[in-house]
């Protein structure tokens, strides 16, 4: 059976017979339909641990839109957008502006450029890395530029280019990380960032010449029915996607909750959930023709053999 149906199930089952119900308390979230307060049962620092390599994190109990998830995944780390228009889903709908923006928010942040390091002249790349006009080649960066600041000379990258750039370069950096909670632009966001920051970590694995890539994905809030295997499944891909353009094997996702909530009015729905008929887990295919991060799309993955239970429909959102 799926382990991702068996972390589900405990980690639902636990903030139902363990969780802090906030009834009563001034809450933000209301519901759309109503404009009454959300209310919810949560638990605080839950953390999930998922084997790429076993399997895919999918679960079986109903299905996940899998390639609406990348589509959003690849919005915000491969477009890096902040408008709805570049988006297939009606996800964020909620949130955007008659333009289409939800601010300064995800695509936004992973756009920001920053002095990522000093330029490489070629004598210190040479041999190692593919050079052009007496320095570093930055091709397969397309963020890529570079600037003079107090004297000296920086490459400067956003922040997915930084982090393929590390992969590649020092892939054994204990300092690889995108973060999208910016404290200085927040009151432009019009919903601060949920899952917010990746943590990428390098290990080896006897008997392979390729390294594995593992990730941790830090979430401040998650609303565990709506969203918990869409954003476990779509930084699955990313860790996917991101190791084959770097060469390596997949690891471990570990997903870190802050704040993991089931709404009141999702009780009942989530309870009949973790009771159904559980499935072996899909395979996941990514296609083998490509290996540019800034080439794949959701029609380049796949969940073969996905046998699941029946969609729940019409899940009340609170805002």
């Amino acid at each position: 059976m799926s382990k991702a149906d068996e972390l589900f199930v405990a980690m639902c089952q636990d903030i139902i017979d363990n969780g802090y119900s906030t009834e009563g308390e001034k809450v933000r979230p209301v519901w759309t339909d109503t404009g009454e307060s959300a209310y919810t049962i949560k638990r605080f620092g839950v953390v999930n641990r998922y084997n790429l390599a076993e399997e895919f994190p999918a679960i079986t109990l109903r299905r996940t839109a899998i390639k609406s998830c990348t589509n959003e995944m690849l919005w915000i780390w491969q477009k890096k957008s902040n408008n709805i228009n570049d988006l297939k889903s009606t996800v964020w709908d909620e949130w955007a502006d008659e333009a289409g923006s939800i601010g300064t928010a995800y695509g936004y942040q992973i756009a920001k450029k920053y002095a990522h390091h000093l330029l490489k002249t070629a004598e210190q790349v040479e041999g190692e890395f593919p050079v052009v006009d007496g320095r570093e080649d930055l091709s397969d960066y397309p963020s890529a530029e570079i600037e003079d600041i107090d004297g000296k000379t920086y490459v400067m990258l956003d922040q997915i280019d930084g982090v393929r750039y590390d992969l590649k370069h020092t892939p054994f950096s204990r300092r690889i990380i995108a973060n999208m909670y910016n404290l200085e632009e927040l009151h432009d966001m019009h919903l601060y960032p949920c899952a917010y920051s990746m943590t990428f970590n390098v290990t080896s694995k006897p008997g392979s010449d390729k390294l594995v890539l593992n990730g941790l994905l830090n979430q401040r809030s998650q609303d565990i029915l709506a969203a918990n295997n869409w954003n476990v499944c779509q930084y699955a891909v990313l860790i996917h996607m991101l190791a084959r353009d770097c060469d390596m094997e997949v690891g471990e996702l570990v997903h870190v909750i802050s704040d993991a909530h089931i709404y009141d009015r999702h009780i009942p729905i989530v309870k009949e959930l973790i009771t159904r008929e559980q499935f072996p887990a899909p395979k996941f295919w990514l296609n083998p023709e490509k290996h540019n991060f800034y080439d794949f799309t959701e029609d380049d993955i796949r969940l073969d053999d996905y046998q699941t239970g029946p969609q729940v429909k019409d899940i009340p959102i609170a805002v």
